[in-house]
């Protein structure tokens, strides 16, 4: 049994090897069992200037001595049970004095509290002047539980310094092991948080994209700014239809993205610069992750790490963060370029669909009026209207924000309040509709809302071919997919209670018939009333319709690396045969 290296705990190897990464060395350890993987690993790493104090009072208070004299940050280190409690009054001193301490304390685990165990208290509350900031570390049993650990101690580490500085309490599940066998710390991904202009880090070399979530309206001094950091740094601007952003070098590139064979297409990408809010087109976000590093330009300075890509945590306005990169000679805009081709090169080779929310707005997209809003339902209405570009002074919303199936009418009838001389469509299929209907009689409502109502009759997300829940076939419908509710497709349910509501109705249930009534629904001037389009599709045709356009490029995959992934994914017997031939016959 080795006694002479490293612990085999990764959450503590994390740790060990971010401590050393942001230069923090001085320990105050107590000691304990708990603890004893993370001491014991210090203990014989000379990196460590470690100090022994038995009483967790006393070494609370040792630290703060040690870190107002020194300047440095400390760690302080106990086990479980009531030996973290006792940090509480040096921790406080710490916490009005803004003295870096980073208190490693350990417990059984958030589900032991309550147990009866011995030693297991409950730590997930701490008095607010106790510490700044405070987060649990699971014992990580696999790739994805380090990368999200990982991201979790750079943010505990980070807050050490920001905002003047102070204590962080880190409360570590324990690992008994005796077995110090590991003999080099992990490579680790470093995020630095970065709060003023003279400290930014240099662009890396190569290819630079900046990828918009959802996104406030922007003022021209910041747009000016996005410009010219792309024309200066040979940059594109990655869109959805929240994005908002009416600049130049601006890229929808989701119909790239959703190909299933879109790692053929992607350029290397050197930095990703993320800003923005929750960013509801997947594909894109996705698809970025093969950049080599991630930034992330918000104000509020929090890890907001979807992907656990993050390496830069930039706390700035983003109008600064631009400004402070373009600077220099011109350079060419040949991603921008590049992409855009991609994009327009893609929509056009875009067959005829099948009747569809995917065909409708293929066909409707180029007949938006100038100057309007488009508010979309979650998933298959967003994802629809998404592939195809907006024009420029079109504005898009989505509910990203908690991106659920409740309250998508009644934020696009709240919005249309705001300029009634503006135009409001609204794209939402039948559940997010039936679910939301009472907007409809909102009195204040006036004639500029315009409500197009895909109706398939279920919650189409779950029978399109890449949900999970599509292998059930029709069994999906009775409760995952809620088939059935709402007249089931009732073609007078919804013309009865609009028309009652004061709005003008239309309904098509063919291309033909849509084709012959689109253009007035899009048309540019105001009528007399508001309208709902109530369109009837079925989910067959909008699952063969999104099968068609996420296989325009095919994926290069052999039949065996398939059927390993797709039995992976827990796809076995008859079912899971099944699938596997019809990819596969899919694919050519």
């Amino acid at each position: 049994m080795g006694h002479d290296y490293y612990t085999d705990d990764k959450g503590t190897l994390v740790l060990m090897a971010l401590l050393k990464e942001y230069g923090i060395k001085k320990v105050v350890a107590s000691p304990g069992t708990g603890n004893m993987a993370l001491v014991v690993s210090m203990q014989h790493d000379p990196y460590f200037e470690m100090y022994s104090c038995v009483d967790e009072r006393s070494a609370a208070y040792m630290a703060c001595g040690i870190a107002a004299e020194s300047g440095e940050p400390i760690v302080v280190t106990c086990t479980e049970a009531t030996a973290s409690r006792n940090y509480l009054p040096g921790l406080t001193e710490a916490f009005y004095r803004k003295l870096p301490i980073l208190a490693i304390m350990t417990g059984r685990g958030e589900n032991r509290t309550g147990s009866y165990e011995p030693q297991s208290i409950d730590n997930a509350v701490l008095p607010n002047d106790v510490a700044k900031y405070r987060v649990n570390i699971p014992v990580c049993r696999n790739h994805k539980d380090e990368r999200i650990v990982t991201t979790k101690l750079n943010e505990a580490i980070n807050n050490l310094y920001t905002g003047g500085g102070g204590p962080v309490c880190v409360v570590m599940e324990s690992y008994d092991s005796l077995g110090f066998l590991v003999k080099e710390l992990p490579k680790v991904r470093v995020i630095k948080t970065y709060k003023k202009k003279e400290e930014l880090p240099p662009l890396p070399q190569g290819n630079i994209a900046i990828l918009v979530g959802a996104h406030q309206k922007w003022n021209a001094k910041t747009v000016k700014a996005v410009e010219l950091f792309c024309e200066k740094n040979n940059a594109v601007v990655l869109c959805d239809l929240t994005s908002n952003y009416t600049g130049k070098y601006r890229v929808n590139y989701s119909i790239v993205a959703t190909q299933e064979g879109c790692s053929k297409l992607l350029p290397d990408i050197a930095l990703l610069i993320y800003i923005g809010t929750v960013c509801g087109d997947y594909y894109t976000s996705e698809a970025m992750c093969c950049a080599k590093e991630w930034w992330m330009v918000n104000e509020d300075g929090i890890y907001h790490d979807r992907f656990y890509k993050l390496t830069a945590m930039i706390s700035m306005e983003e109008v600064d963060f631009f400004e402070n990169y373009s600077i220099g000679e011109y350079k060419e805009t040949s991603l921008y370029e590049e992409l855009k081709k991609q994009c327009s090169t893609m929509i056009d080779a875009i067959p005829d669909l099948p009747f569809s929310n995917l065909w409708i707005a293929q066909t409707a997209y180029k007949h938006i009026p100038e100057n309007s809003v488009i508010h979309a339902a979650i998933n298959n209405s967003f994802r629809s209207w998404n592939y195809f570009p907006l024009p420029s002074s079109v504005t898009g919303s989505c509910n990203v924000g908690g991106f659920g199936i409740d309250g998508g009418l009644s934020t696009l009838v709240g919005a249309s309040l705001v300029h009634p001389d503006r135009l409001y469509f609204g794209i939402i299929g039948d559940l997010a509709f039936f679910y939301d209907m009472n907007a409809l009689g909102n009195r204040h409502i006036r004639n500029n809302l315009r409500l197009l109502l895909v109706n398939n009759g279920k919650g189409q997300e779950f029978r399109n071919y890449q949900h999970p829940a599509s292998l059930l076939d029709d069994d999906c419908d009775k409760y995952v997919a809620a088939g059935g509710h709402y007249g089931k497709q009732s073609p007078t349910l919804v013309k009865y209670y609009a028309e009652s509501m004061g709005f003008r109705y239309l309904t098509a249930s063919s291309k033909k018939e849509f084709l012959k009534l689109y253009k007035d629904f899009f048309n540019d001037k105001h009528a007399d009333k508001p309208m709902v389009f109530e369109v009837f599709t079925d989910n067959v045709h909008e699952n063969e319709a999104l099968h068609t356009i996420r296989y325009m490029v095919k994926p290069k995959i052999s039949p065996g690396r398939l059927a390993k992934q797709i039995i992976a994914k827990g796809i076995v017997g008859e079912t899971g045969i099944q699938v596997i031939k019809t990819i596969k016959d899919n694919m050519g």
